[in-house]
């Protein structure tokens, strides 16, 4: 499963905007522009998957940044759901805001323009490099199959720094003598070895010429393919999503 963040667009949140209480309506995704990590996504992307809910009969959560572990942070569900000319927009309902403090206090962010990105999660079931003949090549997310919407204080890009700063945070925390159980190191294990093999496919760079040296023939299709960087892989989103769940899980809960 991976995620994606955009800037937040609240076109309305409250009864100060002609809403119930509890109610917002943002744009959740936005189509055609190339994001932070490469990826475009393009309109009819959520068409086929936001069918299969209508069809299923149940609700889409809305869930605060990712954190599916705290059932208090399946803070509402989604009432409506469309593909417009700009991207996805939701309008969603925040429920128990009278029992539980963390849906108030969303509410509360989204109410006040606090909040500034939104995201969801997903898994691709199309998408494919187009390599741009101006400009810089990207994936092409054309069918996707959502799990979740919900607001987030932490961009696509922050996720690399995040990761970074988890992992260093376990780390003194076990060298200063807390103890994990077996089954967490066998988890940090596997997104080890997810993270190295992306590492170990990174493209091999072209040595550099001498002047006046003409470029080798080279007939082989892949070098022809699009240029990108192993982080801009879908192998290398899934394998930061698998570290990210690991390392949350384990540095915010019970060892």
């Amino acid at each position: 499963m991976l995620t994606k963040e955009c800037p937040a667009r609240i076109k309305a949140a409250g009864t100060a905007d002609g809403l119930a209480e509890g109610q917002f309506v943002a744009l959740v995704s936005v189509f055609g522009n190339i994001d932070s990590v490469g990826d475009v996504v393009v309109p009819g992307a959520f068409a086929d998957d936001l069918a299969r809910w209508v069809a299923k009969g149940d609700p889409i959560p809305v869930i605060w940044s990712h954190d599916w572990r705290d059932p208090f942070s399946h803070i509402g569900t989604v009432l409506e759901a469309e593909e417009t000319v700009d991207g996805l927009v939701v309008k969603a309902q925040i429920e128990d805001l009278d029992t539980n403090a963390k849906a108030a206090q969303v509410y509360r962010l989204l109410k006040g323009r606090r909040v500034t990105q939104f995201s969801f999660a997903y898994d691709i079931d199309e998408g494919a490099w187009v390599d741009a003949k101006e400009g810089r090549s990207y994936y092409e997310l054309r069918k996707l199959r959502l799990h979740e919407v919900g607001p987030c204080l932490v961009g696509a890009n922050q996720e690399t720094e995040l990761l970074a700063a988890k992992a260093a945070t376990l780390a003194e925390a076990v060298k200063g003598g807390r103890t994990l159980a077996d089954a967490h190191y066998e988890r940090l294990a596997r997104a080890r070895d997810a993270i190295t093999g992306v590492l170990d496919a990174r493209p091999t760079k072209t040595p550099a010429r001498d002047a006046g040296q003409p470029p080798a023939a080279d007939n082989d299709d892949a070098a022809r393919a699009p240029k990108s960087s192993s982080a801009d892989r879908p192998q290398s989103r899934t394998a930061q999503a698998a570290a990210r769940l690991t390392l949350m899980t384990i540095t915010d809960g019970d060892s």
